[in-house]
């Protein structure tokens, strides 16, 4: 099996074997699955155990991964949504690209490349990595969120700027004398990448969504997943023949059937392949570093590698900061983006076969792209574990000082918001600490005082008037920051009564036992009223709906007693579900009552009676 080359039963054994053995430890010791799919792949690469002998083959192929990625990505964005990011995406994605491209290669012509291979080095660096950055907005959740959509219309700009930086190489390639005759010119280049992209939105506008009703008509779920694959795939190919990203034409065509009525069925369908692919992907580059240029040249490639994303990241903060970004956003950005990306590899191939990259030009750079790509996943926990949390501005919002309300709220979200109301009605003092500033804020907008205060810290709680609350509400949604203030005034504020927010039924039971004069789980009442409603919206009539709902009262109160005794998994059989279980019972019935065996029995059934 060793040195295997091509991709047969074999490799696809190797490459799924090593992915199962190295992401999940990678993702348990925290340093995400995008680190652990490339460590995976230089172990069994041709620099490694040698089990595969041919990465570039396989990184041709798992590109496709990228390629559905983005298609997936294009089916959530609609175009009036793409429409309002065209500022992001011209304004802030160019000037991202122009800036740290000009700093990067102002840094490789100091250390004594020539101008085109210093430019061309410089921006296949700028492109960074499109599957990296969506993988990790992924595993964070943050892709749907602004800063997100912001990363990600970076990525669609470096995804357009291959075109011309493609046509660039083959500008400087006549300058050196190593322009292939084929070669076509720079206008033609774009003319035909336009056209390919008009093309595209009018089979998008006036051909798929018909295409897919015929299809869907004829019943045959198969033939669908085989269509969404088709418009994937073919439209990658498409944009790759006029010159264009591959992952740019998915995303567009994704876009495109954004509207559709099929949008969902297209997701699902093509879901598993993205995954499989984009892990392939992953691996493929972790295969295509080249240990033996980093092991001769590692003084270089290290060197190499700290400064070029120290300088990118500077040029990305710069023009974060330019553009509007907090600091905290443009900090996240730097180090999201400081790597290099699978771009760089189409962009130094073509200046290797242009003659502008010497063999090992091209071998040194492609390896400082590898491993910047390798130190992403790693820079951004050591970012956020370096990095002190911002304090809040507490700019027109006070801090709690010598308050004296007979009931002490802690927290004062949704929640508490309501609770207040009935309190408020008999005209009730209260005193209300939250640690939510915007929350503090939009609350101001409806005429609470709210103040800004932890009631985690003793001197918060006394400042707060806690010694003298006949009454301290625990509102806050967090079970163990509830938990630390139940601790904090049972022992400071014996003679206050406690009435604490449950998040759940184990944390309910924590509270009982801490000695808590009340508490309620959250959506309990919320939801018996729910089903109430729904029982008389079935035609039940009130006194049966009362007389469930009474039953359901009952089972909790007995559920819950049981549990305090004998743990969480206590008075199950009082919880009704919805799968019939036979219930024991005698298959005749006796013929008389039965009897004592004994005086003392007698004695025993008498009294329990």
């Amino acid at each position: 099996m060793a040195g295997e080359a091509g991709i047969g039963l074999g490799t696809a054994v190797i490459l799924l074997g090593a992915a199962v053995a190295a992401v999940p430890l990678f993702r348990r010791l925290g340093l995400g699955s995008v680190l652990g799919y490339l460590a995976a792949g230089l172990v069994i690469g041709p620099f490694g155990l040698q089990l595969i002998t041919d990465p570039i083959t396989l990184l041709h192929v798992a590109e496709l991964g990228v390629v559905m990625f983005l298609f997936i990505i294009g089916l959530e964005m609609r175009p009036a949504k793409l429409w309002a990011l065209r500022r992001d995406i011209f304004g802030l994605g160019a000037a991202q690209v122009l800036v740290c491209g000009a700093l990067l290669s102002v840094l490789a012509m100091l250390g004594g490349f020539s101008a085109p291979v210093a430019i061309v080095g410089a921006m296949g660096f700028v492109l960074s990595s499109t599957a990296v950055i969506m993988r990790m907005l992924e595993e964070r959740g943050e892709t749907p969120t602004p800063a997100g959509q912001r990363a990600i219309s970076i990525l669609l700009l470096e995804d357009l700027a291959i075109v011309p930086l493609l046509a660039m190489v083959a500008l400087f390639a006549a300058f050196v004398g190593g322009a292939a005759a084929g070669d076509q010119p720079m206008l033609m280049s774009i003319g035909i990448a336009i056209g390919a992209v008009a093309a595209l939105v009018a089979a998008g506008l006036w051909l798929l969504n018909p295409l897919f009703a015929i299809l869907a008509r004829s019943g045959a779920r198969e033939v669908l997943t085989a269509a969404a694959l088709l418009v994937v795939l073919g439209t990658a190919l498409a944009m790759e023949y006029a010159g264009l990203s591959m992952a740019m034409g998915a995303f567009l065509a994704g876009v495109l059937l954004s509207e559709s009525t099929f949008r969902h069925q297209l997701e699902a369908d093509i879901e598993p392949f993205r995954g499989i692919l984009l892990g392939l992907f992953f691996l493929s580059v972790g295969m295509a570093l080249d240990l033996d240029v980093v092991t001769a040249e590692w003084r270089l490639v290290m060197v190499g590698v700290v400064l070029a994303m120290i300088v990118k990241a500077a040029g990305i903060y710069a023009t974060a900061r330019l553009f509007g970004a907090s600091g905290d956003e443009a900090v996240q950005r730097a180090a999201l983006f400081a790597q290099g990306g699978e771009f760089a590899f189409v962009l130094y191939a073509a200046a290797l076969g242009a003659g502008i990259f010497d063999a090992a030009t091209a071998a040194l750079m492609t390896a400082i792209v590898i491993l910047s790509m390798a130190l992403t996943p790693l820079l951004l926990p050591l970012i956020a574990r370096l990095r002190r949390p911002a304090e809040p501005s507490l700019a027109g919002v006070d801090r709690p000082e010598g308050l004296k309300g007979n009931v002490l709220f802690i927290g004062f979200g949704r929640f508490a918001q309501v609770v207040s109301q009935p309190l408020l009605a008999r005209c009730v003092e209260l005193s209300l600490i939250e640690v939510d500033v915007e929350m503090i804020r939009a609350a101001g907008n409806f005429g609470f005082k709210v103040y800004y205060g932890d009631g985690t810290r003793l001197d918060v709680l006394r400042a707060s008037g806690a010694e003298r609350a006949e009454a301290i509400l625990v509102c806050v949604d967090k079970p163990e920051v509830a938990d630390r203030i139940v601790e904090l005034c049972k022992s400071e504020f014996p003679l206050a009564k406690l009435y604490v927010r449950a998040f759940d039924r184990g944390h309910a039971l924590r509270l009982i036992q801490a000695g808590v004069d009340y508490q309620v789980r959250e959506t309990f009442e919320s939801a018996l009223v729910f089903g109430r409603s729904v029982l008389l919206g079935l035609g039940h009539d009130e006194e049966v709906a009362d007389e469930a709902i009474a039953d359901v009262r009952r089972r909790d109160t007995e559920r819950l007693e049981l549990q305090l005794a004998g743990g969480l998994t206590a008075g199950r059989w009082l919880l009704r579900g919805n799968m019939q279980t036979p219930e024991p019972a005698p298959l005749t019935t006796p013929p008389r009552e039965a009897e004592p065996l004994n005086p003392e029995a007698s004695r025993i059934i008498k009294d329990e009676r």
